[in-house]
């Protein structure tokens, strides 16, 4: 699944073209993805002016001049082609300016795209409940540290709940908690102060780095240009399973099951 990297750099590749840009035309080519596609889509954005691109946990938000926002999630394969050179039977949604054409290919069909008022969305229920941007100013030790009082569940399923930081997903849990040295079965709540101004900016510096990379480029995904992100050749411990710690303190790296997902972690290192 395209995570918080590959959605931020997907969004950078697509507002080089798009941002200032009008939509002169629309065209869905199936009624859904993992759900339907909004009746009005086609009218609501043919004609509007893109203002502008951002992202929201995982998903990608493009604003326009009428006070509307189409709001897309890849799912777990889905990704924009720019001026693809041919047509896939896999995009489902099309968008054309007067110069480029903006293709939706989702193979899985797992994504989806929906149109919220500008100015609702934060209300819109799925930003809702959501907790702060893991690049922004509210992730703070401070916040985490109520966010997690009390709590038995394990630091790794908390991080991975969005009510606690917003677009966080597993493999960058589990690098984060590396660089921070803290031990992912560990409860949240007995997670201690010195370790939690550690983990803030893990969590920055490791995705970060992978946008910068271009992502990680798991199963099916690519950045809008068609290039693949290289931040998987980087990883501390997502997928080493039994090779070495790369802090070379004798540990190596093991993997075991945290609420349905596979966590890696150092047994020597983290505490």
């Amino acid at each position: 699944m395209p995570e918080l990297p590959e959605v931020e750099t997907t969004v950078r590749g697509l507002a080089r073209y798009l941002e200032g840009e009008r939509i002169t035309r629309v065209a869905v080519n199936r009624p859904d993805l993992r759900r339907p596609f909004p009746a009005d889509l086609v009218q609501a954005m043919t004609g509007a002016r893109v203002t502008g691109l951002a992202r929201r946990a995982k998903y990608g938000l493009i604003h326009t001049d009428r006070a509307r926002t189409l709001v897309f999630h890849l799912g777990m394969s889905g990704r924009w082609r720019i001026d693809p050179a041919q047509a896939d039977i896999h995009d489902h949604l099309l968008l054309e300016t007067a110069d480029h054409r903006f293709a939706l290919c989702d193979p899985r069909r797992f994504g989806s795209v929906d149109l919220v008022e500008t100015e609702a969305l934060g209300e819109w229920p799925q930003f809702a409940a959501m907790g702060p941007e893991p690049l922004g100013e509210d992730l703070t030790p401070a916040h985490l540290r109520a966010a997690l009082a009390g709590r038995t569940q394990s630091i790794k399923l908390c991080l991975l709940d969005q009510r606690t930081v917003a677009g966080l997903g597993n493999i960058y849990v589990c690098e984060a908690l590396w660089r921070a040295r803290i031990h992912p079965r560990k409860a949240g709540g007995k997670v201690t102060k010195p370790q939690l101004a550690r983990l803030v900016p893990a969590i920055r510096d490791v995705l970060e780095a992978s946008i910068r990379d271009g992502g990680s480029t798991l199963r099916d995904y690519a950045a809008p240009d068609g290039e693949l992100g290289y931040f998987a050749t980087r990883f501390d411990v997502y997928g080493r399973t039994g090779e070495p710690c790369r802090r070379a303190d004798g540990g190596t790296v093991r993997r075991i099951a945290q609420g349905g997902r596979s966590t890696w972690f150092c047994p020597k290192c983290q505490r």
